[in-house]
């Protein structure tokens, strides 16, 4: 079992010389369990079938609108969400994007699969030129294609988990633009350190390519500015572990919602979303991961709903922006709840 500690170097590896690479696949420090054919059927006859009501919004949901000269004139630690677990920051001046998904579905066709509830604030076009995209691993509804070869021109880095990064460069961007971690792993672009952090998940576009590159979390340090942004994963010690190594966290993108105690495992259900927060020794918390695709069996609201009343219990400051509004990284503000409008 691979210890939760930081790497003693911080050069790149090759696959096979990383400790989470196993016999041609990456692994989680605990073996995930494996689900059994009879609940995976029905799990699958239950998407197939017709889901439960409310799992989509039954109204329009409200989008704050961005434009290239707000983001321009916006102050630095500037945080807008743009969907699901897509965040556009404005750091040292220069704009970073995480886990960038643009289309329509999320989905290897666009004739279906988990559609968009909303339009993104602001198309790729309009984006000003990017410093960096930081990756969390590959999965459709992170890591999209076209997304990815549409921002190719205006980036200038991809950061990106071991694997993730050869699927960019076979996808055609620039091996010279691409940047890969393993755990613990850091880099630093224009004075912002970037360090790969243990995640609990999995990763693959398909049958034949499951678990080839890793997956991570990230920790976002700007001088005095500490942010960590979660990626997808289960509750496991790897966030206290993290949050020893570099907490308190001024503020932490935590992964809150497309989850099911079925699948526990690789996502968390909203009361370990907290401690996992907790863990980190996180002040502000922003839940992501939730409103922007259909992903699971819960309501579409019910992610907000849930991570509320739990932080308001615990005396946890959240935050909870509607797509496109601007949140202040070092001072967030609670948000009304525009899910119920």
């Amino acid at each position: 079992m691979t210890a939760l500690i930081p790497h003693p170097s911080h050069t790149l590896q090759r696959h096979d010389q990383s400790p989470q690479f196993r016999e041609g696949r990456f692994t989680n420090p605990r073996p995930r369990p494996s689900m059994g054919l009879w609940e995976g059927l029905k799990l699958m006859s239950l998407f197939l079938r017709g889901k439960p009501a409310g799992t989509v919004p039954d109204r329009p949901i409200p989008v704050h609108a961005i434009d290239r000269a707000m983001l321009d004139a916006a102050p630095d630690r500037s945080l807008y969400r743009l969907g699901h677990s897509t965040m556009l920051m404005k750091l040292r001046g220069r704009f970073w994007l995480t886990d960038p998904v643009f289309s329509e579905r999320a989905s290897p066709v666009m004739w279906a699969g988990p559609a968009r509830f909303h339009a993104p604030p602001i198309g790729i076009d309009d984006l000003p030129p990017i410093a960096g995209v930081i990756l969390s691993h590959n999965h459709y509804d992170h890591l999209d294609r076209a997304a990815v070869l549409k921002l190719a021109g205006k980036t200038a880095r991809f950061i990106a988990p071991l694997g993730v990064g050869d699927q960019l460069v076979n996808w055609g961007i620039d091996a010279s633009k691409v940047e890969q971690l393993d755990w613990w792993q850091s880099t630093e672009v224009e004075g912002l350190r970037l360090t790969a952090t243990p995640a609990q998940h999995f990763s693959g576009r398909g049958l034949r390519d499951s678990d080839r590159s890793l997956w991570v979390s990230w920790v976002i340090q700007d001088d005095d500015l500490r942010v960590f942004f979660s990626g997808d994963s289960g509750y496991f010690k790897g966030f206290k572990a993290i949050g020893d190594a570099y907490g308190p966290f001024d503020l932490t993108l935590m992964e809150t919602g497309a989850y099911d105690k079925r699948w526990a495992f690789v996502h968390m259900q909203p009361e370990e979303t907290l401690q996992a927060h907790l863990d980190l020794r996180g002040r502000w918390l922003l839940p992501i991961h939730n409103g922007t695709f259909d992903l699971a069996l819960h309501p579409w609201e019910e992610p907000f709903e849930r991570i509320v009343a739990l932080a308001a219990a615990a005396q946890v400051p959240l935050t909870t922006p509607m797509m496109g509004e601007r949140v202040d990284m070092r001072s967030p503000n609670v948000m009304t709840p525009w899910w119920r409008a």
